[in-house]
């Protein structure tokens, strides 16, 4: 069973705050330097400052979701879920902020700000910067740029930090904070299981609860050498000779069979799949050779967006077979 470093199964903004503030103090925690290099697209880069994580530290107007700061720069934080920031919740946030020479309010939700609602922010930003005589500026980053953006300043290597930052990625994946599940591909290492995986067109592992994807790739030797676009995922257990599904849900006979199969010839190679396991059923796994161009196999699982790597011209993606094909002349770190 995977260990969670954040909360599951709440739906408030206060949670996913919550959850994202201890992912940056996890991440300041592992490396102030990492910290810093993320923190460069915000503010100049100081690795001699201390900081604090606050969660709903109240100012004289208003409660902001969360601060970082310190005493030469501040961050304010507010999170939303479907881009509905208020304007006048916003302002008074503004009064958070007292002598810091970096002031930034930084706005985070699953999506793009809304370009009405950016218009509005800055002219009353604008207003209250000449009102008061301060400096303060507005970013907005989506979830998944919040991943990416420390994915980037992380090493492979970085064995505890990756597996942290994986954590929190499907926890954004299972709450919907990251949008568009039919563009990504999550690469699974797949060594010893890899001639299994593709001779039944599935994939198995643990009970690990991570969704967020519509196509998986199966790693081995420096590479991702097949792809296939998922059709479904069973959970089971396997007790007394039979196979019981999660929620008791019913599945065909030739997935059964497969299945079975799978526990079969999993337990040859020294995987157990008789406690609860999860099961990715592909239309069929193509061969491709999607390699990595940096040392060390990463840890864990990494996700791509397909649409992003490919660079598609319509908002679509090509067949699986074509996507296969395609990845063979594209690498990664």
């Amino acid at each position: 069973m995977k260990t969670h470093y954040f909360q599951r199964y709440y739906k408030k903004e206060n949670v996913d705050t919550a959850n994202t503030m201890l992912l940056l103090s996890r991440l300041y925690s592992f490396s102030p330097n990492k910290f810093f290099n993320f923190l460069s697209e915000f503010i100049p880069e100081d690795n001699t400052i201390n900081l604090s994580f606050n969660l709903q530290k109240k100012n004289k107007n208003s409660i902001p979701d969360a601060i970082i700061e310190q005493q030469s720069f501040k961050i304010v934080v507010e999170t939303k879920l479907n881009s509905n920031f208020k304007i006048n919740q916003l302002i008074d946030h503004l009064k958070s902020f007292k002598n810091e020479d970096y002031k930034v309010l930084l706005t985070i939700d699953p999506g793009e700000i809304k370009e009405n609602i950016q218009i509005k922010i800055k002219k009353e930003i604008d207003k209250y910067n000449k009102q008061h005589k301060c400096n303060i500026i507005h970013k907005h980053i989506t979830f998944e740029k919040l991943i990416d953006s420390i994915r980037k300043v992380i090493d492979s290597k970085d064995y505890e930090m990756n597996e942290i930052l994986d954590d929190y990625q499907d926890y954004c994946f299972l709450e919907k904070l990251i949008l568009d599940d039919w563009k990504r591909m999550r690469v699974q290492l797949s060594s010893q299981s890899f001639e299994i995986n593709k001779k039944l067109n599935l994939y198995y592992c643990n009970d690990r609860g991570f969704s967020g994807h519509k196509y998986l790739g199966l790693y081995k030797d420096k590479s991702v050498k097949a792809i296939g676009k998922v059709t479904s995922i069973i959970t089971a257990t396997y007790e007394n000779n039979k196979l019981l599904t999660e929620n008791k849900i019913n599945i065909d006979k030739e997935k059964k069979k497969k299945i079975l199969q799978a526990i079969e010839e999993a337990r040859k190679i020294g995987h157990d799949l008789t406690k609860k396991s999860q099961y990715f059923f592909v239309d069929k796994f193509y061969d491709t050779d999607f390699k990595k161009i940096t040392p060390h196999a990463p840890m864990g699982t990494r996700c791509f967006n397909l649409y992003e790597i490919l660079k598609c011209d319509k908002n679509k993606l090509p067949s699986t077979e074509e996507i296969a094909k395609l990845l063979r002349d594209k690498n990664w770190e």
